[in-house]
């Protein structure tokens, strides 16, 4: 194999993982988002509960 074809194979596979990266890490931020707001709003319905 020569160089340049070990050079391409590793900067696509860098790029790969840094993209994968990106959208982990966005899709982290957003249900950790979505979590808060949820718990925020079942906190504050809390008071219409009856036993």
């Amino acid at each position: 194999m020569s160089n340049e074809k070990i050079y391409r194979t590793i900067s696509h596979s860098g790029g790969a993982s840094l993209a994968l990266g990106i959208v982990v890490l966005v899709t982290g931020i957003v249900s950790g988002v979505l979590m808060i707001v949820t718990g925020a709003k079942l906190l504050k319905q809390k008071y219409q509960i009856t036993f």
